[in-house]
């Protein structure tokens, strides 16, 4: 069981917090450790963004921080993350030296030092561009998408098949791999729609693989697709309407097949969140809700393997497309959006735009110093001293 404790801020059900069960295999802490990683993974639903690490005893720690709609997370290459929530663009920096701890435990902090005022945007996946700014699915535009010094964003691409930069979500666009350089390569859509709100008529197959280089989609007959990633190259992505993990294959053009979505592995749940560490893959949890994502083929087959789905993390060897680790949320959190690993990193935590101590906690080169008090309910409002090793 991992150690845990409600979020300042956290959302509410009806008035009251929400009651959460955190739950995990045997091996995860063990396997997280061998990698030298840490997970964090994004809830619009509960607004929090949790880091899964690991504690000087060798147990599991989990960080909860309150953020406005947490949805794409990304590592930035630079040792920060990005964050897309609610109407803003976030740039965390780890604001730790490599001796410093904080409350002996937490070896990487991370604090949001640059944020975007975007506006509700409905911004899904984000990565760090080619020319070191942020980029973002803006789904409520239909478009790819970079923060601008002016206005709300600046257009990047947009799907051949969506005539106008229009505030209508046609498409539902939501997922985006980028290549080595960080440019866009690939995104998904739910469906090729371009009337207002018209995928959600395409659930159940209507969905699309879009190569941005070529402005072309190059995969059709996808059900409600997420979560495009380049891994070894190769281009995975979650067929989250069936539950399915799988490759993509045929992009190169050669031969006289289209390109084919390829499973390798079934997972119990709404697929939304995917990121790779060696040869293993890191996939998010949902559960459906029903009233909207009702009839697809999911259900049926949750039902022909008398399961029911679940939210959480699975770790799945690619060699063999089994589950081999997993980590499980309980109680009144059920949706997740993204996940992403963090390497190099043993126990991470995050310091919320939305407490208290972010106005407290004052570094400059050479020296950090935190708050008097942690934030409430992350780290049970203990006092948060800062060590060095």
């Amino acid at each position: 069981m991992a150690e845990a404790a409600p979020a300042a801020g956290q959302t509410a059900k009806r008035g009251k917090p929400l009651k959460v069960d955190f739950s995990m295999s045997g091996g995860l802490v063990p396997r997280l450790s061998r990698m030298g990683v840490s997970l964090a993974f994004t809830s619009y639903q509960s607004g929090i963004l949790y880091m899964l690490g690991r504690t000087p005893g060798r147990g599991a720690h989990v960080h909860q921080s309150a953020m406005p709609k947490p949805m794409g997370l990304a590592h930035d290459g630079q040792g920060g993350l990005i964050l897309a929530g609610g109407f803003q663009i976030m740039e965390l920096s780890n604001v730790l030296a490599s001796h410093e701890r904080v409350n002996n435990q937490f070896d990487h902090c991370y604090v949001p030092r640059r944020v975007h005022m975007t506006g509700h945007l409905d911004a899904h996946d984000v990565a760090r561009g080619p020319d070191g700014a942020p980029i973002f699915v803006n789904t409520r535009f239909n478009c790819i998408a970079t923060v601008d010094a002016q206005h709300s964003f600046r257009e990047i691409w947009r799907p051949p098949f969506v005539g106008d930069l229009v505030d209508e979500d046609r498409c539902h666009l939501n997922g985006m791999a980028v290549d080595e350089q960080g440019a866009p390569a690939y995104s998904t859509a739910v469906s090729r729609s371009n009337t207002i709100d018209g995928w959600r008529d395409r659930r159940s197959d209507g969905g699309v693989l879009i190569d941005v280089k070529k402005n072309a989609v190059v995969l059709e007959g996808l059900s409600m697709p997420h979560s495009p990633r380049l891994h070894r190259g190769e281009l995975w992505l979650l067929n989250s309407g069936t539950g399915e993990l799988g490759v993509v294959k045929g992009l190169d053009g050669k031969g006289k097949k289209k390109a084919s979505f390829e499973p390798r592995a079934f997972c119990p749940g709404f697929l939304r969140g995917l990121c790779f560490h060696e040869g293993f893959a890191f996939v998010g949890l949902s559960k459906p809700r029903y009233k909207r994502f009702e009839g697809l083929a999911l259900d049926a087959r949750l039902k022909a393997a008398d399961s029911e789905p679940w939210c959480g993390v699975q770790v799945i060897d690619l060699s063999t497309g089994a589950c081999v680790d997993w980590f499980r949320i309980d109680g009144d959190v059920a949706e997740l959006y993204d996940v992403e690993v963090l390497r190099g990193v043993v126990c991470p935590m995050t310091v919320s735009p939305m407490s208290g101590d972010i106005a407290q906690l004052i570094t400059y080169e050479g020296r950090t110093t935190p708050p008097q008090a942690a934030e409430q309910g992350a780290l049970g409002g203990k006092d948060m001293p800062l060590v060095t090793q």
